[in-house]
């Protein structure tokens, strides 16, 4: 039979050893801790990026869009006459039926990016005016808009979903074709061109898919008539 003093050191090892062993168990958890919290943080801010925004690497050729061939003078109030255009918001709501797109009482942030938009007519750069888009009046507005007459265009949608370089300019008004751009269309050693990230689209531009932060060229003119060099990129605001 254990003695009064063998009762105490066993039990005395017995605390020493859940000691140890609870010991063991923060250090794990501790470790546990360390290890996965920075992959959390990866992982939310990935997930945040894919979840606001659509990439494409400038060094890629642009992606175009499948779909049925839309013919733009079909929209209600298609502008087909020379530049400047203005916003041209008249028609807007009628226009977004005939794209399929909602009109907005405000802006949303499910899909969140921004392309920048050059737009030239025989060597001449065309102002992109503030508020495509934007019908001030009736209070809402499209989810492809601009703010400003600086070129940038707002892609700000309910829904993640794709968006096309025709779609932009359907909402605008303005005829895009493969070979028109309002009341220009090609002839005469004139043609119109599209450039994205400085790649010269092959196919119809009206496919191409908007991506964050593409710098995008609509060119109408001869080749002589070009920028030079092709703007390739865009330094957007911060935040943007």
């Amino acid at each position: 039979m254990a003695t009064k003093r063998e009762r105490r050191e066993g039990a005395r090892q017995e605390r020493l050893a859940l000691q140890r062993r609870m010991a063991r168990r923060r250090r794990l958890r501790q470790l546990a801790i360390r290890t996965i919290a920075p992959v959390v943080v990866i992982l939310a801010v990935l997930a945040a990026y894919s979840f606001l925004g659509r990439h494409r690497s400038p060094t890629t050729p642009p992606k175009l869009v499948s779909g049925p061939v839309i013919d733009p003078a079909t929209r209600p109030g298609i502008l087909t006459g020379p530049a400047p255009w203005p916003p041209n918001t008249a028609d807007l709501r009628a226009r977004l039926d005939a794209i399929g797109l909602p009109a907005l009482p405000a802006e949303s942030f499910v899909l969140h990016i921004h392309q920048h938009i050059d737009v030239f007519v025989d060597g001449r750069p065309i102002t992109v005016p503030a508020l495509i888009g934007i019908n001030q009046q009736e209070q809402f507005l499209s989810p492809i808009h601009t703010h400003t007459p600086d070129g940038i265009v707002h892609v700000e949608s309910p829904t993640r979903r794709t968006f096309s370089l025709g779609q932009f300019f359907d909402v605008w008004g303005v005829r895009f074709t493969q070979t028109c751009l309002g009341g220009y269309c090609a002839g005469s050693g004139k043609s119109l061109r599209v450039y994205v990230d400085g790649h010269l689209v092959a196919g119809d531009p009206r496919r191409v898919e908007l991506f964050a932060h593409e710098e995008i060229v609509v060119a109408y003119g001869t080749a002589a008539e070009l920028p030079n060099p092709i703007p390739s990129s865009y330094t957007f605001p911060a935040k943007l």
